[in-house]
């Protein structure tokens, strides 16, 4: 475990060598001038303070003239433990700090088949907690190397001044260590426990607040609590024990220095009766073995954290590396003006528990809109993951106007392409950062483009303080319509040349939905953008130019909707099942929104 915490710490020192040079510096400054202050005090007590009570009297010049001396060490000293706490404090938190950035950006780089394996709230505590573990030892740190130079010095101080009181340091300060090392390994183990424990707690707090609605609706709050409060009661636990025993260690090295000092005086009066040492060195080595307990528990800090220090850095590591990285390439495309052609050739992809699309082969052609459609679990969201470069294809290629897909630069990529999911995703935040994203140049006027072609511009005309009011946490205070038809600006905000709609106005009344695609189609400039669409109702499958009916993960027919109604019997039998469905639903339930 030391070796392990020592090799963690080393990290933070090769990433921040100036800032922990000058913490230390501080500390080593502090500690020289603590074995000074020691034997200056020994002076003054053993020629000074001593001979005045003998004679009777004191000189009072004598007297300022050495209160201003250690009023002036005090003073420097304050100095050096401002530059040695500055040092400190500013690397720790300047490592926190890079290593939250770090582990988000890494997040944004790994696949989403990566996110869906770690719990959000696991992802959260990788990110502050545990980066926050990692480099809490980083603070006393300077302290404890400036710690050992000061003991360096106090050693050959107390050898140079007698050596029978030299060893009695040698015999403390060592029982002093051996007595952190057995402290850390015995801390180990709990504080992994409780690191482990803080990602349980937060990921289950963090899925019952996100699951509030089905929680709430299912009468589950009974059962979530009692599932949260057992994973609680077990961190307490831990922390309890972390607690007891560190109430146990505590004391003992809190109690070493001191006896330590009583040995000293001890000893020391000893040695003064035999005429082996003076006063002053007497005064000056009990004096200093005072001083010198509270800044060897520095070392004793450190040692402490270490085990907490390495279990979090494990779980920033198990982040940081790792694998499944998807570069971005060089490439670029032209015409970024224009609706752009995307082709799936050859395509197969599959997760971990099985093969998902096999073969897959259509292509949708520049300004036109192909249709997705096919039964659960066929494989159509799969295929606008791939679309937008969310996952590449086991096998296959996937090109954007002939350039395949895994070749093209961020900025091409995201300039071309946008996807606008299932599920619509709206930040805490006002309407027009939703839309925007704070994306360069993008000005009111294009926020509103993109709302009025998503047939959003009049219900957010609307709301309290048009563009500049606050939606909610999820959009919260909009309806799911209202959500998707955001989402879906958003996305158009950015001008694609190719949009891909996951089923992204099923919550839309079916009006509103073809007037969306109907404008997307057609622009005063022809086609805004080439449109891939999952679709279900038969009233958006049928203003498709192209329909691919997909089942099991392989393209079975593809065509126009009245070919395949008449030639496909599968496609058939779906688009009905889904017409019937969406009919029945709109029997039993009003929709959220009957007007735009």
């Amino acid at each position: 475990m030391l070796s392990r915490g020592m090799r963690v710490l080393g990290h933070g020192i090769r990433e921040e060598p100036w800032i922990f040079t000058a913490g230390v510096v501080g500390s080593a400054f502090f500690g020289l001038l603590t074995v000074v202050g020691a034997f200056i005090v020994g002076a003054i007590v053993g020629e000074v303070v001593v001979p005045s009570l003998e004679d009777g009297h004191a000189e009072t010049g004598l007297l300022a003239l050495i209160a201003a001396g250690l009023v002036g060490l005090s003073l420097v000293r304050v100095v050096a433990i401002f530059g040695r706490r500055l040092g400190a404090g500013f690397m720790q938190f300047r490592l926190q700090a890079v290593y939250r950035r770090r582990v988000t950006r890494r997040y944004l780089d790994l696949p989403v088949s990566w996110h869906h394996r770690n719990a959000t709230g696991t992802l959260l505590s990788n990110a502050n907690s545990d980066v926050e573990a990692t480099w809490f030892p980083i603070a006393p740190l300077p302290f404890a190397v400036g710690t050992v130079v000061m003991l360096l010095a106090a050693f050959v101080t107390l050898f140079a001044t007698d050596w029978v009181l030299a060893l009695v340091g040698v015999l403390i300060f060592p029982a002093l260590f051996g007595l952190n090392v057995v402290y850390s390994r015995r801390m180990a183990p709990r504080q992994a426990r409780a690191q482990q424990l803080r990602a349980e707690v937060s990921a289950i707090a963090h899925e019952s607040f996100d699951g509030a609605l089905v929680v709430k609706t299912m009468g589950r709050e009974a059962e979530e609590t009692a599932r949260f409060a057992a994973r609680a009661r077990e961190l307490r636990d831990a922390l309890i024990a972390v607690g007891r025993l560190r109430g146990i260690f505590d004391p003992m090295l809190e109690t070493l220095p001191s006896l330590g000092t009583l040995a000293v005086l001890m000893v020391g009066a000893w040695r003064l009766s035999q005429g082996a040492i003076t006063i002053t060195e007497l005064v000056s080595v009990a004096f200093l073995f005072t001083v010198l307990a509270f800044p060897v528990r520095a070392i004793g800090w450190v040692l402490a954290e270490l085990p907490r220090s390495v279990a979090g850095w494990d779980r920033v590591q198990r982040v940081i590396t790792a694998t499944g990285d998807m570069p971005y390439g060089t490439a670029s495309v032209e015409g970024r003006d224009a609706p752009a052609a995307i082709s799936f050739e050859q395509v197969s992809f599959g997760y971990e528990d099985g093969t998902v699309l096999r073969d897959v082969c259509f292509t949708v052609p520049a300004g036109r809109t192909v249709a997705l459609v096919g039964p659960t679990g066929s494989g159509k969201s799969t295929i606008a993951s791939l679309a937008a470069r969310l996952v590449d294809p086991a096998t296959g290629t996937v090109r954007l106007d002939g350039v395949d897909l895994r070749s093209l630069s961020a900025d091409a990529l995201a300039g071309s392409i946008a996807l606008v999911p299932q599920v619509p995703f709206v930040f805490d935040d006002t309407v027009r950062a939703n839309v925007g994203l704070d994306r360069p140049g993008l000005s009111d006027e294009d926020v509103w483009a993109a709302l009025r072609l998503a047939e959003a511009d009049g219900f957010v005309a609307r709301l309290p303080d048009g563009l500049d009011t606050m939606v909610g946490e999820r959009g919260t205070t909009l309806s799911g319509g209202q959500r998707q038809r955001l989402t879906l600006a958003r996305a158009l905000a950015g001008n694609p040349r190719l949009l891909v709609l996951d089923d992204a106005t099923s919550a839309v009344d079916p009006r509103v939905e073809a007037a969306i695609l109907a404008s997307l189609r057609s622009t005063s400039s022809g086609p805004a953008a080439s449109i891939l669409v999952v679709a279900y109702r038969r009233a958006t499958i049928a203003l498709a130019d192209e329909v691919v009916y997909i089942e099991h993960g392989r393209v079975v027919a593809t065509g126009t909707h009245p070919d395949l109604l008449a030639t496909v019997p599968g496609y058939a039998d779906l688009v009905t099942a889904y017409e019937k469905a969406e009919a029945e639903r709109e029997r039993e339930h009003a929709y959220e929104e009957v007007t735009p």
